[in-house]
């Protein structure tokens, strides 16, 4: 089983990003699913219905959220609908949404797992504690492996994450910082990981707002309209090769302006 995993997309760039790159990344890695985080898809915060819909279009299989899963209300009732849109498990369950599915993947059964980190952002309950929980239900649902977007703040709680999974998961992925990390590798019992995958969305920017924006909230410290950046697309990303057993073979980066070949 392939798998591609597409960082954070960020804003109008990053939909467009994906749009135009996907296909050749098909061609070149043959995935047999494609999931991406899609928290800042709308506007650089949250997901909503048209959106969402839209990286469905594009050919995502499945997307996972964060920390901004509902900064878009008229999104709501579409995160209920959904089947192949997960929010982080480690929320209140009245809330909006669900927090894993299954997606076929080459006549195979991905489970997909979202969670979010418990320092520096707002969790109802301890990452560590609810994994436990979805991944018993994940099993009951037939998942034969399991990828777990783990949207987490701090560096040190997603490596946690890695080795508290190693041998139990194909895949932890960090996902939030927006800034990919360089230690995307395969633990000794056979889960891939890496601490943050990155931005889909415009480089020249930070952390997909436009520089001005970011630099004057910096300078003055009074909070001002954050607008999405939109120059030098670039797409972040990881392919991830999982054997029979459901554990990873392989991991590889992908840091490319859209265009690349």
């Amino acid at each position: 089983m392939i798998v591609l995993f597409i960082g954070d997309i960020v804003g109008k760039a990053g939909r467009e990003t994906v749009e135009r790159s996907l296909p050749s990344l098909r061609e070149r890695f043959e995935p047999d699913v494609v999931i991406a985080n899609g928290e800042n898809v709308a506007g650089g915060l949250g997901i909503t219905r048209e959106t969402g819909e839209a990286l469905l279009a594009a050919g995502i299989d499945g997307i996972t959220l964060g920390n901004h899963a509902f900064r878009q209300k008229d999104g709501f009732a579409w995160l209920d609908e959904c089947p192949i849109v997960v929010r982080p498990a480690n929320y209140l369950k009245a809330n909006p949404g669900r927090g894993r599915m299954v997606l076929d993947a080459g006549g195979r059964r991905l489970g997909v797992l979202n969670l979010i980190g418990s320092v520096g952002l707002a969790a109802a309950r301890s990452p560590f504690e609810a994994v436990e929980e979805e991944l018993a239900a994940l099993e009951a649902e037939g998942a034969e492996a399991v990828l777990v977007d783990f949207h987490a703040e701090v560096t040190s709680e997603k490596v946690a994450m890695g080795w508290n999974l190693d041998g139990r998961v194909a895949a932890v992925l960090g996902t939030h910082t927006h800034v990919p990390t360089a230690d995307a590798r395969v633990l000794p019992k056979g889960t891939a990981f890496i601490s943050d995958v990155g931005m889909t969305g415009a480089r020249e920017s930070v952390i997909g707002v436009r520089i001005e924006d970011a630099l004057s909230q910096f300078r003055t410290q009074i909070r001002n309209r954050y607008r999405s950046a939109e120059d030098d697309p670039w797409i972040n990303a990881v392919v991830i090769e999982i054997g029979r057993d459901g554990l990873a073979s392989r991991i590889e980066q992908i840091l490319e302006p859209i265009g690349q070949s």
